[in-house]
Parts: C-alpha cells; sequence; structure tokens
C-alpha cells in the first residue's frame, strides 16, 4: 500500500513533530531526519493545531499551584471553549485581524484563554510584564502600534496617561474598562480561520535590553509556534507529560515553555504561582503534581541544591537549565542527589531553542550542547567574517541562505539594528562560544562582554561561575576595570548570600576562593560588593559596570578590595604545607 502524503498543515506539523518525538534520545538521526514541515500559507496555531487536537479533550492543559497549596486544573477542551468566548468578545468589541494586543497578566488562567483567543482573531500578541512602569508601557505601546489591551484591575492606572486611544478589557470591573468575564456569559461556538498568512506577524516581543533601548523582536505564525518544534526538542516533551517551567508571563521564554513547545507536545502546562521562591514548596509541588520535565533558571537551581533533595525528583524525567549558563558544580549537586543531568540550552527571543544538550546524550560540563535538528548553526569569525570550520572559536550566528524557520523576521520598525543583525548574509546572535571537535559548543560570553587582560582574552562567565561557587556569593558580575600596568584587570562585582557581610574577611575569602580555582592570568584581581543593575527581566546589566569603572579610572573607591591588599600568595603556600 503506497501511504497517502499529509496534506493539511495539522498533518505536516504531527508528521515532524512525530520525528522528533521518535528520535528524541537519538541525537544523529533526529538532526538526519528532521524537515521543517510545510504548513501551507495560511497556518494558525490556535485553529489547525491547537483546537485540532484539544476540541473535546478533557486530558488536563493548563494546572495552576497558588502558594497556599490550592489548585485549579483545566483541560484542553475547556482552554479551547473559553478562548472560543474570549476571542468572540474582543472581535465584538473590534479586535480585528492584524491587530497588536498588548496582554499583561500574570500566571492566570486568562492569560492563556487570551492568547489563544488573539490568535484564532489572527490579530497580534504584545506579551508584556506586569513589572513595567508608565513609561515602558507609554514606549510599548507606542512602538508596537497597540490597539487593545487585556490586563488586571491592579493595573489599569498605569494606562491612564495614554493618549492613545485603546480598546481596554480588564479581568474585573473599573470603570472605563470593559470587563473580560463577561465573555463566559457567550455561548461557546468555534470561530473561523481568520486566513491569516502563516508570516504574518504573530508575536511583539520587546527584548530585556542588557545594553540599550530595548528591541522590539516580530515573529510569524510560522516563526515561533512551528519554530517551537526545537524546544520541544530540547525540552525532551512527550504527550502526556506534566511540565513545569519557572519564568514570568511577559517574557519570550514563558511562550517558549509554558506555551508553544508544552502544547506542541500535547503535554500538560503546570505554573506554581508564589510571591517569594521557596525550594522547599518547589520540591514539593514537583513530587505532588508528578512533575515529568522541570525547566528552571541557574538561579532557581543554585538555590534548590542548597536545600534537602534527600526526598528524590520524584516522577521527574528531564532536569532543564535556561536563560543563562550554568556552571558544573550545580549540574553535579543535582546528578549526585537525583541522577538526573541538567541539561542546558540556548536561544534568544529573536530564536526558539537553537542549540541544546538534548534527551540521552552526554552532557559535556559548560558545554550548551549542539545544534538543535533543523537550526543552521554556525560560529562565524568576528575579525574576518569568515564560517569557523571544526574546532574554534567565533560568534554563534545563523546562517540565512538556510532560510531558518525559527528565526525572527526582524526588529520592528529599527532599521539600522535589523541591518546589523542580517550583516554578511548571517543572523548574529551577539554571543561568542567555542566549538570542540565532537560539535558541542561551549559559551564564552557576550561580544561586548568579553576583554582582554595583559594580553589575555577573559570570558566574564568563566570567573563568575568560579566565583558563585563560593557560599558567600549569591550573584557576580566581572568586568574590566582600567589598570596602569595590564591595560585591564578582572574586577567581580559581587551581590552577598543571605548571612554573609560584606567585610574584608569576606572578600579576602572570596579572592582566595577564586585564586585557588583560576589560573593566574585570569585571576580576579579586585572585587566590591554591589548592588547589581539590572533590566526589568532581571539580567546584568554589566555595561553600567563597565561605564563605571571607566567613571573610576583614576579614583579607587573605598568599598573595594583588591587581591594585594591580601597575602594571598603566602596563604596559598601555606595551606599547601
Amino acid at each position: 500500500m503506497i501511504p497517502i502524503a499529509a496534506t493539511t498543515p495539522t498533518e505536516e506539523l504531527r508528521r515532524a513533530r512525530e520525528t522528533l518525538l521518535r528520535h528524541r534520545a537519538a541525537y544523529d538521526a533526529a538532526v538526519a531526519g528532521f524537515v521543517w514541515p510545510d504548513v501551507g500559507p495560511h497556518f494558525n496555531f490556535a485553529h489547525d493545531w491547537f483546537d485540532a487536537f484539544a476540541r473535546g479533550d478533557d486530558r488536563p492543559g493548563l494546572v495552576i499551584r497558588e502558594e497556599d497549596g490550592s489548585r485549579a486544573s483545566y483541560s484542553f477542551g475547556e482552554l479551547v471553549d473559553r478562548s472560543d468566548q474570549v476571542a468572540a468578545a474582543l472581535a465584538s468589541h473590534g479586535v480585528r485581524r492584524g491587530d497588536a494586543v498588548l496582554v499583561m497578566l500574570g500566571n492566570q488562567v486568562e492569560l492563556w484563554e487570551t492568547m489563544l483567543a488573539v490568535l484564532k482573531l489572527g490579530a497580534v500578541v504584545m506579551p508584556t510584564t506586569t513589572a513595567v512602569t508608565a513609561a515602558e508601557l507609554a514606549d510599548r505601546v507606542e512602538r508596537g502600534d497597540a490597539r487593545a489591551v487585556v490586563c488586571n484591575p491592579a493595573d489599569t492606572e498605569k494606562f491612564a496617561g495614554l493618549e492613545r486611544d485603546l480598546l481596554r478589557f480588564a479581568v474585573g470591573e473599573v470603570d472605563g474598562w470593559v470587563d473580560h468575564r463577561a465573555a463566559y456569559d457567550l455561548e461557546p461556538r468555534p470561530l473561523p480561520h481568520p486566513g491569516n498568512l502563516s508570516d504574518d506577524r504573530l508575536l511583539l516581543y520587546f527584548t530585556s535590553g542588557t545594553t540599550s533601548r530595548p528591541k522590539l523582536v516580530e515573529h510569524t505564525h510560522r516563526s515561533y509556534p512551528v519554530g517551537h518544534l526545537t524546544t520541544m526538542y530540547w525540552l525532551g516533551l512527550q504527550p502526556g507529560d506534566v511540565h513545569l517551567n519557572v519564568s514570568s508571563p511577559g517574557w519570550a521564554k514563558h511562550a517558549w515553555s509554558s506555551f508553544f513547545a508544552p502544547w506542541l507536545a500535547e503535554a500538560t502546562v503546570l505554573v506554581h504561582n508564589y510571591r517569594r521562591f521557596e525550594p522547599t514548596s518547589m520540591l514539593g509541588v514537583l513530587r505532588e503534581e508528578q512533575v515529568t520535565t522541570f525547566c528552571a533558571p541557574p538561579t532557581v537551581w543554585r538555590m534548590l541544591i542548597n536545600a534537602d533533595l534527600t526526598g528524590g525528583p520524584g516522577t521527574l524525567r528531564e532536569a532543564i537549565g535556561a536563560g543563562e549558563p550554568l556552571n558544573a558544580e550545580v549540574i553535579k549537586q543535582v546528578r549526585d542527589h537525583w541522577g538526573l543531568t541538567i541539561r542546558d540550552g540556548f536561544g534568544q527571543t529573536e530564536t526558539t531553542a537553537s542549540i541544546a544538550n538534548t534527551p540521552g546524550q552526554p552532557v559535556r560540563a559548560g558545554s550548551m550542547g549542539r545544534p538543535l535538528p533543523g537550526v543552521p548553526v554556525v560560529l562565524v569569525d568576528p575579525m574576518s567574517g569568515q564560517v569557523v570550520e571544526g574546532v574554534g572559536e567565533g560568534e554563534i550566528c545563523l546562517d540565512l541562505s538556510a532560510a531558518p524557520v525559527n528565526l525572527m523576521t526582524g526588529y520592528q520598525g529599527d532599521a539600522v539594528r535589523n541591518a546589523e543583525a542580517m550583516a554578511g548574509g548571517w543572523y548574529h546572535t551577539g554571543d561568542v562560544a567555542e566549538r570542540d571537535a565532537d560539535g558541542y559548543i561551549t559559551y564564552v560570553g557576550r561580544t561586548d562582554d568579553v576583554f582582554k587582560a595583559s594580553d589575555y582574552k577573559v570570558s566574564p562567565f568563566e570567573l563568575e561561575s568560579v566565583l558563585i561557587e563560593h557560599p558567600a556569593v549569591a550573584e557576580a558580575a566581572v568586568v574590566p576595570a582600567p589598570d596602569p600596568v595590564r591595560l585591564a584587570v578582572p574586577k567581580a562585582y559581587v551581590a552577598l548570600a543571605p548571612g554573609h557581610q560584606p567585610t574584608a574577611e569576606t572578600a579576602r575569602s572570596i579572592l582566595a576562593h577564586a585564586r585557588e580555582q583560576l589560573p593566574p592570568y585570569l585571576r580576579v584581581r579586585r572585587l566590591e560588593f554591589f548592588e547589581l543593575p539590572k533590566t526589568i527581566s532581571g539580567k546584568i546589566r554589566r555595561v553600567e559596570l563597565r561605564a563605571r569603572e571607566v567613571e573610576l579610572a583614576q579614583a579607587r573607591p573605598t568599598t573595594e578590595h583588591r587581591d594585594d591588599d591580601f597575602d594571598l600568595r603566602a596563604e596559598a603556600v601555606r595551606a599547601a604545607h
């Protein structure tokens, strides 16, 4: 019998997904066998994928656990109906295909049903964190050309001074705002496909702006919904899994791991809400909710390894770290206690997951893995612009000639930065990495973070990974400090862990630890206890620290400690004997 070729977008996407599921623990086979699905000219994730499998499906699609232990569960079928109701309500008030809808909600069911509803209308989702200031919000509304907003009553005041005539929806009663909850009075009826093009814009994301004004990233109905097949593969998701992702709504990683990737796999999205992170509570949720796949930033993993892990991981099968590179000590601790290896990965708001340690493959300490199936990753020499073949170091880029499916269309309204990002036939990530003989790629740093000291190249990440192994260090950022002899020396800005004081003795202990772990040419020469400047998404703004060092070039701050303040060499010799 001759098999009938898949013809619908749903069938095409399912075929590509099944290839990845079949080879979930066989990286080489997945790379060789995977082909991006041809979803046709009018693909819509909500209609052609989610509704296609979820309508009438009583499996849990979303579970929300609150801090007090209460929980709410919504089946896939319920989410279809609720999003149909919300889409009809939005449309009745004037939201149309192509309109940008600013969605500023927390981890609540209204977030998921609203995102689905906006997709069903062929409109554009502009996810926004509730932590934005009024000024940042005004900038986003203007640059994103927002037509409507959906938020909670507590956030409506932030929109009071905006001149733009927005359609305003609040999850609750607010004067002058439409009550989002009125949608539930409508009869849930399937909406017609909006006829959007697969390459119409779908998502607008603002980057976190670690060095400059946030960029506005545009993704399409193809680039994110289809592109996140790579993220699904990295996370190791399978149908029926319970996936817990630790990230905040409004940022791309939330869409990665709490929306597209798990629902591509037909897995349950689990959310754990809390005001302050408690490792014990998180461990309880992991076990009680029978979580199979867990993704969290290194900060969370570092807090977890300091908790009691003797109770085991429960049903956990996949442990994933995301947001920034993991250091080897955290990986070792989890492996020793749980027998699970945390798998790191790499991607950006501008892409889906691009490089990762995938299920069933050896994890090399410090490496973020290998290029994911279908992603044309290359390393490019920043000086020559040539591709680095085999072993070597260069900027992580995507080959535009291969038409990467999982890449943004560009930075909306910013022709200059868009041209820079796509220069030379590559998409430039701005991240430098090195590749070994087996193709494993290890992060070095941002192109603007790596610096030279005494003519040796210094990767801040390498030094920071050593510093945070010291029990007094909660976070660290290493930047170049001007020096009359070496031109620049590594200086560490350190945020202390609870229970530790910013004393000279603490500084001596941290510097001594770094001296023991690092070669002389990478030695941390200066240290200052400091409140680290961060973006709204929590990323350290090293650009501010570098600027501070330039300003301080002629005057040593009284709070700075230097290695030559202490007789560390003599201490090391005594310790050796």
